[in-house]
C-alpha cells in the first residue's frame, strides 16, 4: 500500500485514521543518515515525512498507513499513537536551531496534512508531549509559538497567575491531553513545550498556562482563573 521508500509500516489498527500529527527531531548527524535508518528494515522505525535542513520534504510512508515513529505513550487518554497519527521527522541533531527553510517547509506540510485529514491545531503535538520523560523532541529550541501564530498548533493565552496546586495542574494537563505520569515528569514535559527556559517548583504561570490549554478542551478553566 505504501509505495514509498520505507518498508517499516503496517495497517492502522481498529479502523483508526489520523487525528494527530507528531513532530520529532532525528537526533542524527544529517538527513541521509536519518533517511537510511528510517528506511532500514532492521531498525523497525519510520515516519511519514522527513524534512531536511534545506527545506526538502520527502514522503517515506503513505499517510494512510501506520508508520512506526511514536512508540510507547498516549495522548488524550488513548494509546497506540502510531495508529492515530502522522509522524514528521525534522533533520536536527537535537541541540541545534531549526533553520528557516526547514521551518517554512514544515509549515507548508502541516497545513496540507491538516487539510487532508481534518486535523485541528490541537492535534499537532511533540513526541515529548505524548511520551513525557522518555522523549524530548522536538526540544526546547523548536518554535511552537511560530506555528501557533499560523493556526498550526496551540499556544496558551494565559491570564493572571493562579495559585500553584500540583493536583489541579496534573488534572488539567491530562484534560489537555498529557498522559498520566509522576508530577515532576509531567511538569517538565509541559514546560519543555511552553516554558523551555524555566525551572524551579510549580508556579502561578504554569497554572495559568495549563488552565488555558485545558479550557480549550472543555475543562472549566475559568474556575482556576478566579472568574
Amino acid at each position: 500500500m505504501s509505495g514509498l521508500p520505507s518498508p517499516n509500516w503496517g495497517e492502522r489498527r481498529g479502523g483508526a485514521r489520523p487525528e494527530l500529527i507528531v513532530i520529532h527531531y532525528t537526533a542524527m548527524a544529517d538527513a541521509p543518515s536519518a533517511r537510511a535508518r528510517l528506511c532500514d528494515p532492521a531498525a523497525e522505525v519510520s515516519a511519514h515525512w522527513l524534512i531536511d535542513r534545506q527545506g526538502r520534504s520527502e514522503p517515506l510512508v503513505a499517510e494512510a498507513a501506520r508508520a512506526w515513529h511514536a512508540g510507547a505513550g498516549s495522548w488524550g487518554g488513548a494509546g497506540d499513537v502510531n495508529s492515530r497519527s502522522i509522524g514528521i521527522e525534522l533533520d536536527n541533531p537535537g541541540d541545534a536551531p531549526f533553520p528557516e527553510p526547514q521551518m517554512a517547509a514544515l509549515e507548508t506540510l502541516l497545513g496540507a496534512i491538516m487539510a487532508r485529514w481534518g486535523i485541528g491545531p490541537e492535534g499537532v503535538i511533540g513526541h515529548s508531549d505524548m511520551a513525557p520523560g522518555r522523549k524530548s523532541d522536538p526540544g526546547p529550541r523548536f518554535d511552537w509559538r511560530r506555528l501557533a501564530r499560523q493556526g498550526l498548533a496551540l499556544w496558551p493565552e494565559a491570564g493572571p497567575d493562579l495559585p500553584p496546586d500540583p493536583g489541579v495542574f496534573a488534572a488539567l494537563a491530562q484534560t489537555f491531553g498529557y498522559p498520566e505520569t509522576d508530577f515532576e515528569t509531567l511538569l517538565a514535559a509541559v514546560r519543555l513545550r511552553f516554558r523551555p527556559r524555566h525551572a524551579g517548583p510549580l508556579d502561578g504561570r504554569d497554572m495559568a498556562i495549563i488552565a488555558d490549554l485545558a479550557a480549550r478542551h472543555g475543562a472549566d478553566g475559568d474556575q482556576w482563573r478566579g472568574t
